[in-house]
């Protein structure tokens, strides 16, 4: 159980982030034909024809708008089904030109490169049943599985690595199996199979699976909450794996620094964002000022419950001003785990994520806003797990202010407040208006005299209220169940 994990080289999973990109309309051009040429590198490289179907056909293809080049000819079905099923693209309207040409003659090179491959793999098992033992016989295996989701094909993929599972008896291989079959469906953004998985890999880790796969599992748990919009269940998994991340197949650290601050930020009560975001060791060692990083790195501060909270400022006394804007930072020496992987990831600006947690915690509500916009341009529609939920996110921030500079007012002046936020009165009303009428602000607008009553109730009195409720449906049930036993006494009579 304390081996090394296996089976974490395939599927790529930055293949899958470039093919967002390729359907992605706000991307870049450079960026979009960067991902282009990258895509086609690797399928040559791991020989992945039917991936390059799924993706360039004329006719199957889910990059193929216009179909040029090749006529369009249905099945013999007569119809236009894809091979394989995914939701790999940023939206159903892709952009009108991508350039991924269809060459027919590549792709058959392909096909019969993986022939080769698998009739090689074949024989290898072959030899093994009738020569070598067990072991050599699911080796063997275990290359048949790798090779499916190197060349990209979900349903073989899928099956191989199932057949694989059953004749596996060791519980750290078993566990290696299913992780490797939730990024192939994480890859092609099959979220009932993910979850699936990650049940059955749980289950597996709770029969006695070691550090090490516990640890990842954690990591992958809080992707897939992050994909279904789960942020506050997915906070607490991603900001434990910080510390201790070792995932690197799943995805870079920096991305998991994205996602911890931003489903953390979102989530998290403001004791709890205080100590596991803003005073948080790893996160000072990437968004914190010069010094504040420097004393992070060198171990010199660390966040717990110790962490005092500081009260809530005055919006409109006290303004602190975000720190300077931090440059782009490579992340290789942050991270632990696989080397290898840590010198891929390239570096990144996290200047508008320091300035979206610090205005938010700081009450510096002009400046939350323009760091939110930032974070939705540099980090939201740029990422393929974070762009379906971008508008959600957000909404759901725009709320934590409003909620978090009116929990301190009893009366608050419309103008003062729109003045804050740097939005015009307007504005201001028809967004405050939109969470009023769902029930998430508890306040109410008057427009003729210009302010914003809050509505909060007494705990105490909420309690109480609480109490003769459920008293109240106390009462009924017994006055109902005396009725029917009295019922059943004069019947015995």
């Amino acid at each position: 159980m304390g081996s090394d994990p296996q089976y974490i080289k395939y599927p790529d999973l930055s293949l899958a982030q470039d093919v967002f990109h390729l359907s992605n309309p706000s991307a870049p051009q450079a960026v979009r034909q960067t991902s282009l040429q990258k895509l086609q590198h690797a399928i040559k490289e791991y020989k992945m024809a039917p991936f390059y179907r799924h993706l360039a056909h004329p006719v199957e293809g889910i990059l193929n708008n216009s179909g040029e080049g090749v006529p369009q000819h249905p099945h013999a079905s007569g119809t236009t089904k894809t091979l394989l099923d995914s939701n790999m693209l940023a939206s159903r309207n892709t952009p009108q030109k991508i350039d991924f040409p269809w060459d027919e003659a590549l792709y058959q090179s392909l096909v019969e490169d993986n022939k080769k491959d698998l009739e090689t793999f074949q024989k290898e098992e072959d030899e093994a049943k009738e020569a070598a033992g067990e072991t050599e016989v699911l080796a063997a295996g275990g290359k048949h599985a790798e090779f499916w989701a190197r060349v990209g094909d979900k349903d073989k993929a899928i099956e191989s690595h199932e057949e694989l599972l059953e004749k596996i008896t060791l519980l750290g291989t078993k566990i290696d199996l299913v992780l490797a079959m939730i990024r192939i469906g994480i890859f092609f953004g099959d979220k009932v199979s993910v979850k699936k998985n990650i049940e059955r890999a749980n289950a597996l880790i709770e029969d006695g699976g070691d550090w090490d796969r516990r640890n990842r599992l954690k990591a992958y748990k809080g992707l897939h909450l992050l994909t279904i919009r789960s942020y506050n269940l997915a906070a607490p998994l991603l900001l434990d794996s910080l510390s201790t991340f070792t995932s690197y197949e799943l995805c870079s650290y920096s991305a998991l620094v994205i996602y911890s601050v931003l489903a953390g930020s979102l989530s998290l009560k403001r004791v709890d964002f205080k100590e596991k975001v803003v005073d948080a060791a790893e996160i000072k060692a990437i968004l914190g000022s010069g010094e504040d990083r420097l004393a992070a790195l060198t171990g010199e501060i660390s966040s717990g419950p110790s962490a005092e909270d500081e009260e809530m400022k005055d919006a409109t006394a006290q303004r602190t001003t975000p720190g300077p804007a931090q440059t782009a930072i490579n992340l290789t020496t942050l991270g632990t785990g696989s080397g290898q992987q840590a010198e891929a990831e390239e570096p990144v600006d996290f200047s508008p994520l320091a300035n979206l947690v610090n205005s938010l915690y700081n009450g510096n509500y002009q400046s939350f806003f323009r760091a939110l916009a930032a974070v939705e341009d540099n980090f939201l529609t740029k990422d393929r797990y974070l762009y379906e939920h971008r508008a959600w996110f957000v909404r759901e921030m725009r709320l934590r202010a409003y909620q978090q500079l009116l929990q301190s007012y009893r009366v608050v002046g419309l103008k003062t407040m729109a003045s804050d936020f740097g939005v015009t009165v307007d504005y201001l009303d028809r967004d405050l208006a939109k969470f009023i009428a769902s029930d998430r602000i508890a306040c109410t607008i008057d427009r003729v005299n210009g302010i914003i009553e809050t509505n909060r109730p007494d705990s105490k009195n909420k309690q109480y209220a609480d109490v003769v409720k459920h008293g109240d449906a106390l009462i009924t049930k017994l006055q109902k169940y005396g009725q029917a036993v009295r019922l059943r006494g004069s019947e015995r009579s």
